[in-house]
């Protein structure tokens, strides 16, 4: 397989281990971010290759369990997936750059999400006969139990900022505990997960196991999350898109998983190590050009270091190179002309109300015209109460503001809707844990950042955030239902 592997005549659905054309007749163009221009065609689902995607799934699972799927033991499942992490890292390079290509994220980030991916599925292979209930003391004559069991059928709504990623631990994690799932990917960015479909197949997961249908988000996205026969749902994007989600699932009693998304603070006090803040606070806001849930976007410095935390950010931030993504430069393009368009409509709101632009990245002359490429941009002095330091940009814009004291930076920090990830950066021992206990959110990292990694680590938010609590052992939590056994044996 290369690049054009979706290229001739256009990727279909993937039901039951086959290639399956939409029900409609009808494709979507893929554009490459990098220069505008579609390169390939996928199915544009509907309700109808939804249903046929979770009549597959059921099938696999069975009306007890005793599908193909479902009455695999945990370690079968592991050793399954244990083959289709090593399948993975043997096609990294392949699923790297169709990743890359789709999103408009530098070659070097899509290989590391490839990677990730392959450890996702090692590491939840690993976890599949782990997942144990328990025994309760309860009353003399009576033994009490608690068994884990997969939901059934799981759907999972992906986004296109990082496909691979968000497949791993969402999907994974559902295998694993023994669930069929139904997948259905942004139409952006689904290239790299219709092929590894087609490598769980390979490795040998039953016909139905893994369900991938495309289309746009409120045709097939919309069906997926009202459809009766999903058991569970997990969803990855807009608070708005996420409201909607839940609340089609609601209509039938459906458990759901909402990330939603954040505005991240990092919090550099006078005494943090500059030299090892920078580069992470740098690279946390552009990172796949800065379109991550868990970007750190706004940066908060006490104000005796304010003006050399910026001048140094500021610095590493106008060396910044922005061009292709198959360039592997240190920032690729947004992923289509309206997300530029809405970066762009944040920076001339900025302009008009005043707000400075302290420094800027560079396009690099060669970049495509027609790409969708937006540089850089470091903003100073942003009012807390700004809709810049409000509301989640998805692009590259960092907006730093100052404060005078802990209570102070913990009431900027936590002043938002929103309540994913946090970072502190002090060497004070006691404040790292006085704050890491107060922020509102979901992860705090003191003096690093790395929310985009840590297979093992739980993640999810709060507030406009969202709520549940995916990777990590507990994400596998998510993807059962417990039940409760009382026998009374005298």
């Amino acid at each position: 397989m290369d690049d054009n592997w979706a290229a001739a005549d256009g990727l279909h659905h993937f039901i039951g281990n086959r290639w399956v054309v939409a029900a409609s007749g009808q494709t979507l163009d893929v554009i490459d971010p990098s220069d505008g221009r579609p390169f390939a065609k996928i199915a544009r689902g509907n309700s109808a290759d939804v249903d046929a995607a979770v009549r597959a799934a059921q099938r696999a699972f069975g009306e007890f369990g005793d599908g193909a799927w479902g009455r695999l033991s945990a370690a079968e499942r592991g050793r399954l997936l244990a083959r289709l992490a090593a399948r993975v890292a043997e096609c990294g390079e392949e699923l790297a750059r169709l990743e890359s290509r789709t999103t408009g994220k530098p070659l070097r980030q899509g290989r590391a999400d490839a990677a990730a991916l392959a450890r996702y599925f090692e590491y939840y292979g690993g976890a599949a006969d782990k997942l144990h209930g328990a025994t309760i003391p309860y009353q003399p004559g009576m033994t009490v139990l608690t068994i884990r069991e997969p939901h059934g059928v799981t759907g999972h709504i992906i986004p296109w900022n990082y496909p691979l990623q968000i497949f791993g631990r969402s999907v994974g994690a559902a295998l694993a505990a023994g669930n069929a799932c139904v997948v259905k990917p942004a139409e952006d960015a689904c290239l790299s997960l219709l092929r590894v479909a087609e490598l769980a197949a390979e490795v040998g997961l039953p016909d139905g196991a893994l369900n991938i249908v495309t289309g746009l988000g409120a045709e097939a996205g919309a069906a997926l999350a009202a459809h009766p026969g999903i058991d569970h749902l997990s969803f990855t994007g807009s608070p708005a898109t996420g409201t909607r989600v839940a609340q089609a699932a609601a209509q039938h009693h459906c458990p759901v998983t909402l990330e939603l998304g954040g505005k991240s603070p990092q919090i550099v006090f006078a005494d943090a190590d500059l030299d090892a803040a920078v580069a992470v606070i740098v690279n946390a806001i552009v990172q796949n050009a800065g379109q991550t849930c868990s970007a750190g976007s706004r940066l908060l410095g006490e104000r005796p270091i304010y003006e050399e935390l910026l001048a140094r950010v500021g610095d590493a931030m106008s060396r910044l190179r922005v061009g292709p993504a198959l360039a592997d430069l240190d920032v690729g393009p947004l992923i289509r002309h309206s997300q530029l368009q809405r970066v762009q409509q944040y920076l001339s709101q900025a302009r008009a109300d005043g707000i400075a632009l302290a420094a800027q990245g560079r396009i690099v002359d060669d970049a495509p015209p027609a790409g969708f490429y937006q540089a850089p941009a470091l903003l100073r002095d942003v009012p807390a109460s700004h809709r810049i330091a409000q509301e989640e940009i998805f692009g590259p814009v960092l907006a730093a503001m100052p404060f005078d004291t802990e209570a102070e930076a913990l009431a900027i920090a936590n002043g938002t809707p929103y309540g994913l990830v946090a970072g502190v950066w002090t060497r004070d021992g006691a404040r790292q844990l006085r704050l890491a206990r107060k922020l509102a959110c979901g992860q705090v990292f003191v003096n690093n950042y790395g929310a985009g990694g840590g297979i093992e680590l739980p993640f999810g938010g709060v507030k406009s955030s969202g709520y549940g609590r995916e990777k990590g052992f507990e994400a596998l939590a998510a993807f059962t239902r417990l039940k409760t056994v009382a026998i009374r044996h005298g």
